[in-house]
């Protein structure tokens, strides 16, 4: 595996940064609900949840789409991987998230550095500009998914509350996690698709009747 260079780590800094304009901080993931409902209410609370997703949910085939999006050779192949990638969305705000995300990124992506993207869904959009531009897929997997968890603990730090010391120390906690998981869906496939995690796909769609929220889903 080539050794990443500095220009490769600060460009996908840049990417992953909540600064990129991509709008995540809109997004809750269906935690808002697990919130409100009273499923989570502290930190340990916070860290199971966000493990689980990580784990067992949509951050591991968010990975796999990411791995399938890069190794793609072909624009037949690209779009299978972007339309495996809607197709497992559980619910109509999973399907949003990613849609308006990936729409985002692929716009600004395409502006600044001259790449043609059309619309693709995030991690796939987030996979194929990394081949575009030859970053490494395994920093860019690890990468990637360290900043869908760093999203959930920000959503979280505001409305559970917990405290920014809180907050970041999940963050730490939970990179390892994300490392190893990112590390081993890359090297999965179409068959190894999959979730168990159960509860956080059923409040993303009990978030789409919520009727006091804050975040898009």
């Amino acid at each position: 595996m080539a050794t990443p260079t500095d220009a490769d780590i600060l460009t996908l800094t840049q990417w992953l940064s909540p600064a990129y304009p991509v709008g995540g901080f809109a997004y809750s993931h269906g935690l808002e609900w697990a919130i409100e409902r009273g499923a989570v209410t502290s930190a340990t609370n916070t860290g199971e949840w966000i493990a689980d997703v990580i784990e067992h949910g949509s951050g591991r085939n968010d990975c796999v789409f990411l791995a399938m999006a890069y190794r793609a050779d072909t624009p037949e192949a690209l779009t299978e991987a972007d339309q495996t990638a809607r197709a497992f969305s559980a619910s109509s705000e999973r399907l949003l998230e990613t849609h308006l995300l990936g729409e985002a990124f692929c716009s600004v992506t395409s502006d600044v550095w001259s790449l043609e993207m059309s619309t693709l869904t995030y991690p796939v959009a987030v996979g194929h500009a990394a081949a575009t531009r030859s970053l490494p897929l395994g920093l860019t997997a690890q990468m990637y998914l360290q900043a869908f968890m760093a999203n959930l603990v920000a959503c979280a730090t505001r409305l559970v509350p917990l405290g920014q010391t809180d907050g970041q120390r999940l963050i730490r906690n939970l990179t390892p996690l994300s490392q190893r998981v990112a590390t081993d869906a890359i090297k999965a496939g179409l068959d190894d698709l999959g979730s168990t995690a159960f509860l956080p796909d059923i409040a993303s769609m009990k978030h789409e009747t919520q009727y006091s929220r804050i975040f898009r889903t």
